[in-house]
């Protein structure tokens, strides 16, 4: 997608039209990804390489009103959900809340876009785009551009490019 995330669109998605159900098919099975987007509100999660009849499945469940996960992506999910609780069912830690543009504007510093660019891209002044960097920075007490960077890939905002070959 050339301007948004699947976190953002998802977000943007329930946001704009909280009944529509939304269903992601991405080639990533990362935990954290998939634990964001459903804290967003899909309602389900595929990995590409799922089969078509879990594919057709997922779609019906998902009208239904259920959700549904690729199997791989549903233990993994499972077992990280389980591990975050603690022993009241209370999470463990709590995740810092951007706002829709917080998010916008992290994401697009976070792949290297100048505060001019940012701005133009997203119908805003340079100004207020500052003014979003510097309360990202102390929301989540990061004072660099490399720690926003980092945040943002940690964070599922933002995939990481670089890819270790293992020899």
């Amino acid at each position: 997608m050339p301007l948004l995330n699947g976190l953002e669109a998802t977000r943007q998605i329930r946001k704009t039209t909280p009944d529509s159900k939304v269903l992601i098919l991405s080639a990533h099975s990362d935990d954290a990804y998939v634990e964001r987007v459903s804290a967003l509100g899909a309602s389900g999660y595929l990995i590409k390489q799922t089969s078509s009849r879990f594919l057709s499945e997922a779609i019906r469940e998902v009208q239904k009103g259920n959700t549904f996960f690729s199997p791989s992506v549903a233990q993994h999910f499972n077992k990280r959900q389980q591990e975050s609780l603690g022993r009241n069912g209370v999470p463990k830690t709590k995740v810092v809340g951007l706002s829709s543009r917080e998010t916008e504007v992290l994401q697009l510093i976070a792949e290297g876009r100048a505060n001019k660019q940012i701005a133009s891209e997203l119908g805003i002044s340079v100004k207020t785009v500052e003014k979003h960097r510097d309360h990202l920075m102390r929301k989540l007490d990061i004072h660099d551009t490399a720690g926003l960077t980092r945040y943002a890939i940690e964070a599922g905002i933002i995939e990481s490019s670089v890819q270790l070959t293992i020899m």
